[in-house]
C-alpha cells in the first residue's frame, strides 16, 4: 500500500474515531465500508477490528471510573453465546439482507412495549442483546445501531453510555479479529505499517473527543445520538432495499 494511501486511511481514523469518541457510534460503521471498498474482505474486517479495538479500548481506558462492569459481564455471555451457535450455523447472508438487518433493528427496538424497552441492566436483555450484536458483528463486520439504541434505554449519562458501550465493543470485535484472522479459510494479511498508523490514529482521534463530550450536556447527547442512530440505520435501510430491488448485477458491483 502506498505511503499517500496510508496516509489518508489515517486521517480517516482519526475522523471516525473522533466521531465515535464524541457519541460512542458511527465512526465504525464508516470506516467499514471504505475498508471494504479497498480491501478483500477478510483484510478489512481484520484491519476494521484492529481499529475499533484501539478506539474503544483507548476510549474505554479514558472513562474507565465510568464503564458499568456488570452489563458488560452479562453482555459478553451473549456474545459467547453468538459464537457457540455461529461456529456451528455459519450462516452469511446476502449483502442486501445483512444492510436490511443492521437498518431495521434499531426502529423494532423502539417499537416494543415500554416494559420490555430496551433496558442495559436487565440482566436477559443483556444477554439477548450481545447475542443479537455479535450476531450482526460476524455477518456485517459492525453491530449497527443495535447496540446504540439499547445502551441509549438506560438511565445512563453521557460518559456511563460511551463508557460501557466501549468496554463492550473490544470484546465483540476482539472475537471478530480471531474469526476473520484465524478461523475462516481466507488468509487475511495485513501491512504492519498500516496496522500501526491504524492504533495510532484511532487513539489520537479519541483523545480529541475526550473535552467535546464533557462539555456537552446529557440530553444534548441523546438528542444528536438518536438521530445518528435514525440517519444510518435509513441509509441502511434505503440501500439494501434499492439493491434487492436492483437484484444481482447491483449486488455484483
Amino acid at each position: 500500500m502506498s505511503p499517500l494511501l496510508i496516509a489518508v486511511l489515517g486521517a480517516l481514523m482519526v475522523a471516525t474515531a473522533f466521531l465515535s469518541g464524541l457519541f460512542g457510534m458511527a465512526g465504525g460503521l464508516i470506516l467499514i465500508g471504505v475498508l471494504l471498498a479497498i480491501l478483500p474482505l477478510p483484510s478489512a474486517m481484520v484491519l476494521h477490528a484492529i481499529t475499533q479495538m484501539a478506539s474503544n479500548g483507548w476510549r474505554a481506558l479514558l472513562w474507565r471510573k465510568h464503564i458499568r462492569w456488570r452489563p458488560v459481564a452479562v453482555y459478553m455471555i451473549g456474545c459467547a453465546t453468538a459464537l457457540g451457535l455461529w461456529s456451528i450455523t455459519r450462516y452469511v447472508p446476502d449483502k442486501p439482507v445483512a444492510l436490511l438487518l443492521l437498518g431495521v433493528t434499531p426502529f423494532m427496538a423502539r417499537l416494543m412495549p415500554a416494559s420490555i424497552k430496551p433496558n442495559p441492566d436487565s440482566v436477559w436483555q443483556g444477554a439477548f442483546y450481545g447475542s443479537a450484536c455479535m450476531g450482526l458483528m460476524l455477518m456485517t463486520g459492525v453491530s449497527g445501531p443495535l447496540m446504540d439504541t439499547f445502551f441509549l434505554g438506560g438511565n445512563y449519562d453521557r460518559r456511563e453510555t460511551v463508557a460501557t458501550k466501549a468496554t463492550c465493543q473490544v470484546a465483540s470485535h476482539f472475537t471478530k479479529l480471531i474469526y476473520f484472522g484465524g478461523i475462516i479459510d481466507q488468509a487475511a494479511s495485513l501491512d504492519p505499517v498500516l496496522a500501526a498508523v491504524a492504533v495510532a490514529a484511532s487513539m489520537l482521534g479519541t483523545s480529541l473527543a475526550r473535552r467535546i463530550l464533557e462539555a456537552m450536556s446529557d440530553q444534548q447527547f441523546r438528542t444528536w445520538a438518536n438521530r445518528l442512530i435514525t440517519t444510518v440505520a435509513s441509509y441502511y435501510l434505503l440501500y439494501g432495499s434499492w439493491l434487492m430491488l436492483a437484484g444481482d448485477t447491483a449486488v455484483a458491483k
